[in-house]
């Protein structure tokens, strides 16, 4: 099997699959290193599908298309966190990642994956327990999400509400 066909296999067994799939697992299946299925995910996501990596494995989110994903920029402290993530999972969106380009490393990105006003609290509450900071306070406030939307018209009211907000800079 060539990479090419190990790579749609990869996509097939994880459209079908049921719970995640680590990549031990893939590999094993497929007779490869470890090293070999972390490549391919890599790839596969860098063409564009959605492949998360959760504590038990890969999971492919089925319910996104390519035209369905969204990046926004915006720019706020700390305080209009919760603020910004309820204007995009109250209208229908979900919340992927978040990525700042620092002037030092470059592109950090981190994935949130929150779909809900429950996630978006249990995310706010992890920050204000530990302590840390968002991602975003080592660029100033200013950074982007990739969002996954129903349709149009909920993207349209995202981009509404963080407009009144007076947190978005630009839009994708």
């Amino acid at each position: 099997m060539n990479s090419k066909e190990r790579r749609k296999n990869i996509i097939d067994r994880l459209e079908n699959a049921e719970s995640p799939i680590s990549a031990t697992r893939l590999a094993n299946e497929f007779s490869v290193t470890r090293q070999i299925i972390v490549a391919d995910v890599a790839l596969l996501r860098a063409s564009g599908l959605m492949i998360r990596s959760e504590h038990r494995g890969y999971v492919l989110d089925k319910a996104t298309k390519q035209e369905d994903v969204r990046r926004i920029v915006v720019n706020h402290d700390k305080s209009y966190v919760e603020d910004e993530l309820y204007a995009i999972v109250d209208h229908g969106g979900k919340v992927l990642d978040v990525i700042v380009e620092h002037t030092v490393y470059g592109k950090i990105s981190a994935e949130l994956n929150l779909s809900s006003r429950y996630d978006v609290d249990r995310f706010v509450q992890k920050i204000t327990e530990t302590g840390a900071n968002p991602l975003s306070l080592l660029t100033e406030g200013l950074h982007i999400h990739t969002i996954v939307i129903k349709d149009e018209d909920s993207f349209q009211a995202i981009i509404a509400r963080l407009a009144s907000l007076n947190i978005l800079i630009e839009y994708a």
